[in-house]
Parts: C-alpha cells; structure tokens; sequence
C-alpha cells in the first residue's frame, strides 16, 4: 500500500487554513463578536469549562457583549475569566448579566493585532510546509518501495506542490483582509 495519500495531504492542508480562520476570528476588531470570548474558560465545580458552557454569550448590539450567567454562583468566575482573559474588555455586572463594552482600538493596539495576525498566519504556512514535507517523504519511500515509477513520483511532486502554493495562497488572503479589517484601511 502506498505511502502516500493525496486526501490525507488535502484534509490536513485544509485544517491548517481552518485552524487559522478560527484564530483569526478571536482577534478584536472593534466590533462586537462573540468569537471573542471564544478562548475564555471558566473555572466552576472544580474543573475549566468553556464559557459558553455556563453562560449565553449574544451580541445585541454593535459594541456590547452580553453574557447571561446560568447559575448566580458562577457569576463571579465568569467575571473573573473575562477580566483575566486578556483582552482588555472590562465587564459590568447587572444582576445575572454582564455586558461587554467593546472600546475603540488605540492605533498601537491595532499594529499589535496585526503583527499577530502575521504569526498566526506563519504558524499556519509552517503547518502546511511540514504537511508538504511528509507529503514528499511519502512519495520518495513509496518511490523507493517500488510502488510508484519515478514518472508517476514527479507527477505527485508537482501536485503535492500546487496544493502546497493554492494553500498558502488561501492563507495569505485570510490574513490580509483580517489585517485590513484590523487597522481599518
């Protein structure tokens, strides 16, 4: 059975895109989404929980989160994880709700966002040049096995390469217009 596996290499190219996405969608753009509190987790009954585990997370306005607590016993631990979630909201507590003032980013906040966006985004080419690499090493071992000719081995190189740039292309896209959209150009 040959080593490599052209599906195995496309599903695991689009996981690094989606993987991106997905931390793309975390970073604050100045407008209210409830992606942001995506990473936040909770500490209640003794374990970390998501907190859209223990609370409603609605966006009903353009610059407000609101956060509706389950359980009055948790609203100060929801507080607390938004307070040390890191993303410089300050949350106010009305009775079981707390809402989520979405500030305006200061210009130096948005060249920070940006400059992550450009980390994350190298992460994910990293992720899809390694998955290219594996790719590749597959193909010599199957070459090698006698399983494939050495035509049929170049052939798979040039297509394990067009995945690779087409992936990369999608990345790069992704992370510009998340770059646009951050510092607003």
């Amino acid at each position: 059975m040959p080593a490599y596996d052209k599906a195995d290499v496309q599903r695991r190219m689009a996981g690094s895109v989606d993987s991106l996405k997905s931390d793309l969608g975390g970073l604050r753009t100045g407008r209210a989404s409830i992606a942001l509190l995506d990473p936040i987790q909770v500490e209640v009954y003794g374990a970390k929980m998501p907190l859209n585990q223990v609370a409603t997370v609605s966006v009903p306005e353009p610059r407000m989160i609101s956060v509706q607590v389950w359980d009055r016993s948790n609203l100060n631990a929801v507080e607390k994880a938004i307070r040390s979630g890191g993303l410089g909201i300050n949350p106010i507590t009305d009775g079981q709700m707390i809402r989520l003032p979405i500030p305006d980013m200061t210009e130096e906040r948005r060249k920070e966002l940006a400059k992550l966006v450009s980390q994350y985004a190298e992460k994910a080419r990293i992720a899809v040049r390694n998955v290219r690499r594996d790719a590749m090493d597959a193909l010599k071992t199957d070459e090698k096995k006698k399983e494939i000719s050495e035509d049929e081995h170049k052939k798979l190189d040039t297509e394990v390469q067009k995945m690779t740039d087409d992936t990369i292309k999608e990345l790069d896209a992704a992370a510009a217009a998340k770059e646009k959209e951050i510092l607003g150009k």
